[in-house]
């Protein structure tokens, strides 16, 4: 269960592990989307972005060829692709 005290390092494997089984390949997700709304919304918003930046320096290194980076949308956030 998230809550407000839920460590970085446990966001981010959360995180890879949801957009490894949720995300089907072709798909186009935010980290925010592999969270429930109550979920993200006890994320601070430092620790959100944190988990943004930590996740967007994966995708480009040991992700690389299992997600891309898709763009940003308007209130730029990040948007990935599973290939």
């Amino acid at each position: 269960m998230i809550t407000k005290d839920t460590e970085l390092t446990e966001l981010f494997d959360t995180a890879c592990k949801l957009a490894n089984d949720i995300v089907l390949s072709g798909e186009t997700f935010r980290v925010k989307d592999l969270f429930r709304g109550v979920e993200w919304d006890r994320i601070p918003k430092g620790l959100r972005s944190k988990l943004g930046a930590m996740f967007l320096a994966y995708v480009n290194s040991d992700a690389k060829g299992v997600f891309n980076a898709a763009g940003k949308t308007p209130l730029n956030q990040q948007i990935y692709q599973k290939v």
